[in-house]
């Protein structure tokens, strides 16, 4: 269950028209939590739950440590990350911090623990989210995965510790993006191939 809904939902729930929601926001009857980047208003849940006279429901919250590498070869560097987390979290005087361990891509934003770690936070059940190194969690898009935990009142501590992101994975990474574009490369020279013999030939594609 989301944290937050948009105007649209906030309509469906409570069964009236986004004109109804809108005057009740010019009224000071129903503000909005705040703004998207995309300039849309979005509610918290609690609030609604509020407006319409029922008390939220408490969901329990935890922190997690996430921690991450490309491949199985890469087992020490997780360790290692592990360890690094565990020390910081112990300095920090954090407990009960749950720790998720996964091998995968950075570039891959189907990985299982990673998308239920983020279904987790868009349901408002972890407070802390704490990482090594910012690729640790994406190798592209960090910034708005962190605005998404903002969003979700999750804090994010990132200790951006450069050992701790192994170089031979941005090298892979990069390796992929090179092969994924000289791919869609080659498909289009063969497209603009064939399109260039049918307009020759007037042989409709």
């Amino acid at each position: 269950m989301k944290d937050t809904m948009n105007s649209r939902e906030v309509a469906d729930f409570l069964g009236v028209t986004i004109k109804s929601v809108q005057r009740w926001e010019r009224e000071g009857r129903l503000v909005p939590e705040g703004r998207t980047p995309t300039n849309r208003r979005y509610y918290k849940r609690s609030s609604i739950l509020q407006f319409q006279g029922r008390k939220p429901v408490l969901v329990e919250r935890r922190a997690v440590a996430y921690c991450r590498v490309s491949s199985a070869a890469q087992k020490p560097d997780l360790k290692n990350q592990r360890r690094v987390l565990e020390e910081f979290i112990t300095a920090r005087g954090l407990a009960n911090v749950d720790f998720i361990e996964e091998i995968g891509g950075g570039l891959n934003f189907e990985r299982r623990k990673f998308v239920a770690l983020m279904d987790e936070i868009s349901a408002g059940k972890i407070s802390t989210l704490i990482i090594a190194h910012r690729d640790r969690l994406t190798r592209f898009g960090f910034e708005w995965f962190a605005h998404y935990c903002k969003q979700h009142e999750c804090e994010m501590l990132v200790l951006n510790q450069e050992r701790l992101s192994p170089e031979q994975e941005m090298v892979q990474d990069l390796m992929t993006i090179v092969d994924c574009f000289s791919s869609r490369l080659y498909g289009l020279r063969n497209y603009r191939k064939k399109l260039d013999e049918a307009l020759k030939s007037e042989v409709p594609i």
